[in-house]
């Protein structure tokens, strides 16, 4: 750790995917307000071009540097390379106190596995999840578990987060639990009167299906076979509108398309920006999905989420019971989503669950840890209470 207590401190918030941007956009926000003292720089990779675009312009947030790596149809090993070579120079011109990096992307990895080439410090947001399945999801568990072991400060969203951490051997002192930055994001955006400009979307009558599935795992078989369950759904149930934004990635849209586009109550639209989806999941009323940042949302907006994978690492939504983990067996998934359909008991019991991701206050958790270690006149390796209250 090269770092020493100063009177002010540089960090470089390194963001590649929509998501994370989503997730950064409050910290950024709190950091903003110390600029006497947290001077915020801001780099984004691009893994994730159009996607990330929309969201940096609904949060307002105007990156110091763009490296641009997005590629059509590049693999893994392409961008991780791309992303160490271009955010080296970066790093050597600003020389950032602390690096700041978000879930468990690709660029998460590269940018921590950069840092510390440079023996600059790492803070990981959202730092210990874990599925105990290196191959699901993929490659995230992988890139979470070695950013973890490089990240200097952990930002844990839950006290299970916390645990995984302290049984991987990581220093306590060096543990904030914060509850999720998204709920942060998802409160300020959902708060707000909202009006799509597909009017479609503003006419929708009924019950509503929301899904989105379009992790590399489910390529090929396991989309076609969710796929399968929608179809099947929405010629059960064609009273219930059922809304699938399609991810742009080929391995999604040319199995989709084929499969659903002709189904009258199946609404395939394009990719929404963050503010519009956020909206869209208020009006749902049931939500099928494979990703993992909407396990999170979802129960803040109290909707019961049938989750599309064979494993999650945000088994805190299980275990509290706002949502169940269904695979993609298209019999399961048509079974649970039947229930909830048809059960309004067992709706309820889904839908009014307390979110366990926590209060939106994630940010200020986050920014006054990283004052505690870096200013205010307390040695950065010693080990610090975070702020308290307002988590589950």
């Amino acid at each position: 750790m090269k770092s020493h207590l100063k009177n002010t401190l540089k960090i470089m918030s390194v963001i590649g995917t929509r998501p994370e941007a989503i997730k950064l956009a409050p910290v950024i926000k709190e950091l903003g307000r110390y600029s006497d003292t947290l001077k915020s720089v801001v780099t984004v990779t691009a893994q994730h071009r159009q996607m990330l675009d929309s969201v940096l312009k609904a949060f307002s947030i105007q990156p110091d540097y763009d490296l641009n790596l997005m590629a059509n149809n590049q693999g893994l090993s392409d961008i991780t390379g791309k992303i160490l070579k271009n955010i080296e120079t970066v790093y050597e011109k600003e020389q950032p106190d602390l690096v700041l990096i978000q879930g468990d992307t690709t660029t998460v990895f590269g940018a921590a596995l950069a840092a510390y080439y440079q023996h600059i410090p790492v803070g990981h947001v959202e730092a210990g999840l874990r599925s105990r399945n290196k191959y699901h999801p993929f490659p995230e568990e992988i890139n979470r578990c070695l950013t973890s072991v490089i990240a200097h400060l952990h930002f844990a969203p839950t006290r299970e987060a916390k645990n995984n951490l302290l049984n991987e051997g990581v220093d306590e002192g060096l543990i904030c639990v914060t509850g999720n930055t998204v709920i942060d994001a998802l409160l300020d955006i959902a708060q707000h009167d909202f009006t799509f400009e597909n009017d479609s979307l503003n006419t929708l009558k009924g019950k509503m299906v929301l899904i989105t599935a379009h992790r590399r795992e489910s390529f090929g078989r396991p989309l076609m076979d969710i796929c399968t369950a929608i179809m099947t759904l929405a010629k059960k149930y064609t009273d219930v509108t059922f809304v699938y934004p399609i991810h742009p990635n080929p391995n999604v849209k040319n199995v989709v398309y084929p499969m659903l586009e002709h189904t009258a109550n199946i609404f395939l639209i394009q990719p929404l920006e963050y503010g519009p989806f956020v909206h869209l999941m208020k009006r749902a009323s049931i939500i099928l999905t494979d990703s993992g940042g909407i396990q999170e949302e979802a129960p803040s907006l109290q909707k019961p989420v049938l989750i599309l994978r064979e494993v999650t690492e945000r088994t805190e939504a299980v275990m509290a019971g706002c949502a169940k983990l269904v695979g993609t067996d298209p019999e399961t998934i048509i079974k649970e989503t039947s229930r909830l359909l048809d059960d309004p008991k067992e709706y309820l019991r889904m839908a009014r669950t307390v979110n366990p991701f926590g209060d939106g206050c994630a940010a200020r958790r986050i920014v006054n840890f990283i004052k505690n270690k870096f200013i205010q006149n307390k040695d950065p390796l010693d080990a610090l209470e975070c702020v308290k209250g307002g988590l589950p």
